[in-house]
């Protein structure tokens, strides 16, 4: 039996209408930008393998760190111990991020430090006497599958099975010039039970890689902040050199309270999660009351290992070639942006950062579940390109060691389709 029978027989995949579905793609190795299957064909991961490689695939000074560490300390108990990565990698990382960030709280992926940070700020109302349990977030947010992260995710197909289990979150508009200040009485109107405002800042990645300008969302932030409403930045996506700046955070002069980070925390080489928030927020659970402890925590918190990984893939962020790198990226997204707007299959075309989405024109409403989905994903497998549309949406996300080669095949593959589909 092959290894897609064998995947078959036994495997359930993520996102997968198993029915349906293609079958599976053996991939046996990867290598910078590519990944090779079992028969030798090579992939340009145009997508970072959902968005979590940032240095390329099977990178030697990654590897060679966490055989290392294999080889010192696989795993310890975090309750009550330590080790020397964990704290040099929450060191490290508060010298980067918004300065008001204090203290770092370790899980294991994206939907888990969401999950973290909606706990931190309910029970910091709790601890304070306040009866604040209100949560707003924007339309069409993702945030994660978990439960907490589901209900302060935007409703869709992919919630709709648990609509009825999830709390109740008020939701409101991106901000724009034209609705903030509406938008601002919508906070104020929740000012005396609200608990928090959560949001992916600059680029809304699940919901359709959709962007807004950074101003408006400062001019939010500084009015939760007025109405004293704490305000959790989800980086899951956008930190680590997306946006074109180490984190979109970074585009705005108001800081978050929490900050939520995974993916490409670790370069992509292994699940890793952390939550960080300022000082104030922590000093709300310090208590001689054990009651105001933080219960949260997890198996694999801080996993040495894992904690290796996010260290050397640190270093190697914070090499100056690798913001060269992003920034040719974002240069060449918008070269080829300019080349294609207005193309009568183009409704409409984005860019922030390394991100770069097409909206493709199909006479109907932008759609997950749109057709064109599976019809361009299957064109682009076939040029040996990994791309996965969010519907009719395309968007390209490379680990930032990609090749200009490698980055005008994928246009070209692009340019292609719009001839051909």
């Amino acid at each position: 039996m092959n290894l897609i029978d064998r995947d078959l027989k036994v495997i359930w995949h993520p996102y997968t209408q198993m029915k349906t579905a293609l079958p599976p793609i053996p991939i046996i190795r990867g290598e910078g930008a590519c990944l090779f299957d079992e028969n030798g064909k090579r992939y340009i991961d145009a997508v970072s393998s959902w968005w979590v490689n940032i240095h390329g695939h099977a990178h030697p000074y990654i590897a060679q760190k966490v055989s290392e560490q294999l080889k010192k300390l696989e795993h310890v108990i975090f309750a009550g111990f330590t080790h020397e990565g964990a704290v040099e990698l929450a060191e490290r990382l508060l010298e980067i991020i918004p300065g008001n960030q204090q203290k770092v709280f370790y899980s294991d992926n994206g939907s888990t430090a969401v999950e973290v940070a909606i706990k931190m700020c309910l029970q910091y109302w709790h601890n304070k006497g306040e009866n604040r349990t209100k949560i707003q977030a924007f339309k069409n947010a993702y945030h994660g599958d978990t439960f907490g992260a589901m209900a302060v995710s935007g409703r869709s197909a992919f919630t709709a099975a648990f609509d009825s289990l999830l709390f109740e979150v008020e939701f409101i508009d991106l901000p724009n010039e034209s609705n903030i200040k509406n938008l601002k009485s919508q906070i104020s109107n929740l000012r005396s039970n609200a608990a928090c405002f959560i949001f992916e800042p600059l680029v809304q990645g699940a919901g359709g890689m959709i962007m807004y300008e950074a101003k408006y969302l400062d001019e939010l932030m500084a009015h939760c902040h007025k109405e004293g409403i704490l305000t959790i930045a989800d980086e899951v996506f956008t930190g680590f050199g997306r946006t074109g700046k180490p984190f979109a955070c970074n585009y705005i002069a108001e800081q978050p309270d929490i900050m939520c980070f995974s993916k490409g925390l670790t370069g992509g080489t292994m699940a890793l999660g952390l939550t960080t928030c300022t000082q104030y927020i922590y000093d709300a659970f310090l208590s001689d009351d054990r009651l105001k402890t933080l219960f949260h925590g997890h198996s694999f918190t801080a996993n040495p290992i894992a904690v290796s990984a996010a260290m050397a893939s640190l270093d190697l962020f914070l090499d100056p070639s690798t913001m060269e790198n992003i920034k040719r990226i974002e240069n060449s997204h918008r070269k080829f942006a300019s080349k294609v707007k207005g193309h009568p299959k183009i409704k409409t075309i984005r860019q922030t950062g390394t991100i770069l989405a097409m909206e493709w024109q199909t006479g109907t409403d932008t759609s997950y579940f749109n057709s064109l989905r599976d019809i361009l994903y299957s064109y682009f497998l076939d040029a040996g390109v990994i791309l996965r549309p969010l519907g009719n949406i395309i968007y390209i996300l490379p680990p930032y060691c990609i090749t200009d080669t490698e980055l005008d095949y994928v246009y070209s593959k692009i340019e292609h389709a719009l001839q051909d589909i």
